[in-house]
């Protein structure tokens, strides 16, 4: 049969062995008796001893640490994190080239104020990838066609409240493009917007290749004059004017008296001799007037945003529409041109002759 433990329950106590480890010392310097061979056995026995007790010390902490920790779980994030995580952003993309610009700048800014990602639509990439060095992932329309959206209607100005969109998954709409959305991320945006290498070569060596006098100008001013369809809207549908002679010989003489020589890059969607005289490719025109030194621009979102990326000095047509004009509910100027731009008024004769014109027939419509 086994030996029965004397002491069972009893666990090892060191200040015992400390007790007995002093009063042998003690008593062998009383009777000074020499070191010998079992003297070494003991020692080795204290050794062993006081080894065996650190280990069970540290053994006994390590499962306590072990015992304390809390185990690794894929559970929800905290919520913080899953706000910044989870769903997206998206925005229509409707009009031309600058539209998307303002669009795509808005969805940008938009989506880093509300710590959510960016995607945009393919026909977006078409639009922009071949002129810019832009960021921003393609969603795919099959995809998108499987995601349920929550549109959210933007106006053009920046609002509190677009700091604070709720939805998981958010298209953003309407037509955007107020530098009061993303001019904070100035830097961020003109880094977007940067021109691919070809592009902006060729923009450039269209500008070494202009002479004045035989002569390299100093100072390139871009002008772009918007024509086309607001040649007809802008009267009939906002009480509002385009640009005409008289306000570009305002723009271009105050160039004329600030700098030495200006040659000035005309770019329109209207004029027969831009036409004639410049490829017609919004792109190109587009590159053109962003490495120009100045801009002259009249009204359209073309226009502004080359005036953003060029930089210098911006003239602008203000006060392009009638007071009551309903495109004043759509629009804000303040909102529109930059505080240091320079705004010459339009001329509203035309525009209000047409509008005192049109009162009695509405009147006697409304008549009958």
């Amino acid at each position: 049969l086994p030996r029965k433990k004397k002491y069972p329950n009893r666990e090892f106590d060191p200040s015992r062995l400390r007790a007995w480890l002093k009063w042998w010392s003690i008593s062998m310097a009383s009777t000074q008796v020499p070191f010998f061979f079992p003297m070494a056995h003991f020692i080795l026995f204290v050794f062993t001893a006081s080894t065996i007790f650190h280990l069970q010390q540290r053994l006994g902490k390590t499962q306590l640490t072990w015992e304390g920790q809390t185990p690794v779980a894929l559970g929800p994030l905290p919520a913080t994190e899953s706000h910044q995580l989870e769903g997206m952003f998206t925005i229509n993309a409707i009009g031309r080239l600058g539209n998307q610009m303002g669009e795509y700048a808005t969805l940008y800014a938009l989506a880093k104020m509300n710590g959510r990602p960016a995607f945009i639509p393919a026909q977006m990439h078409d639009t922009l990838a071949p002129i810019f060095r832009i960021t921003l992932p393609v969603l795919h329309s099959t995809t998108a066609r499987g995601i349920p959206w929550q549109n959210y209607h933007l106006n053009d100005w920046m609002e509190e409240r677009y700091r604070h969109i709720r939805g998981r998954y958010v298209r953003l709409t309407g037509y955007p493009c107020s530098w009061t959305f993303y001019h904070h991320l100035r830097p961020q945006i003109l880094q977007e917007f940067s021109l691919h290498e070809h592009v902006r070569e060729e923009a450039q060596a269209f500008l070494r290749g202009l002479r004045v006098n035989g002569s390299r100008p100093g100072t390139f001013v871009g002008v772009h004059v918007r024509r086309g369809d607001y040649v007809r809207v802008m009267p009939q549908v906002w009480k509002g004017v385009v640009a005409d002679r008289g306000y570009l010989e305002q723009a271009l003489d105050r160039f004329r008296a600030r700098y030495h020589s200006p040659v000035f890059v005309v770019t329109s969607n209207g004029m027969a001799w831009c036409r004639e005289n410049i490829d017609n490719s919004p792109a190109k025109d587009f590159a053109l007037l962003t490495q120009c030194n100045h801009t002259v621009m009249t009204i359209g979102t073309f226009g502004i945003w080359a005036a953003y990326l060029a930089g210098g000095e911006t003239v602008y047509l203000a006060n392009f529409t009638l007071p009551n004009s309903p495109f004043l509910k759509v629009f804000k100027p303040e909102a529109a041109f930059l505080p240091e731009w320079v705004g010459i008024p339009a001329d509203l004769l035309e525009v209000t002759a047409h509008s005192i014109a049109q009162r009695p027939e509405k009147i006697w419509m409304a008549y009958y």
